[in-house]
């Protein structure tokens, strides 16, 4: 799995107030969540009028294309000419991969067991007769 995190750093111009900076910052989260399919979060400036920084995330099975729709998520914020681009930065995290055959030290354990070994085990379980308080021979079912 390979997850990429990028940082944008914006300056809203002519913004006199911190609900007109994150009007601005809204409008570019949203067009950058619908346009790439990307995570996307206000990580800085939150208490500046004109300074935000925000944080971009996605996850792949390659690094190649996440570093790419990354790369065009922070293309695109600038392309909008919402907010000049102070600066960015991306990194890219290649996690390693979770092995696909479970364990060997499961057996004993009723996962553990194969289909036919957990069936024989119920059809077992299931002849058992257990006696009623008053006297009665009850057969328990499972």
């Amino acid at each position: 799995m390979v997850v990429g995190a990028a940082l944008v750093e914006l300056h809203v111009h002519g913004s006199t107030s911190l609900k007109q900076k994150r009007g601005v910052i809204r409008s570019i989260q949203q067009r950058v969540r619908n346009r790439f399919n990307v995570s996307v979060a206000e990580v800085g400036g939150q208490d500046t009028w004109q300074r935000c920084v925000i944080g971009l995330s996605a996850a792949g099975g390659e690094p190649a294309p996440v570093r790419k729709v990354l790369q065009r998520a922070v293309a695109f914020i600038e392309s909008l000419h919402l907010a000049e681009v102070r600066s960015s930065d991306m990194e890219i995290l290649v996690l390693p991969e979770v092995a696909e055959s479970p364990p060997d030290d499961l057996e004993g354990l009723p996962w553990g067991e194969g289909p036919n070994e957990a069936d024989e085990a119920d059809e077992a379980d299931e002849g058992i007769a257990e006696e009623d308080p008053t006297g009665a021979d009850v057969s328990r079912v499972d």
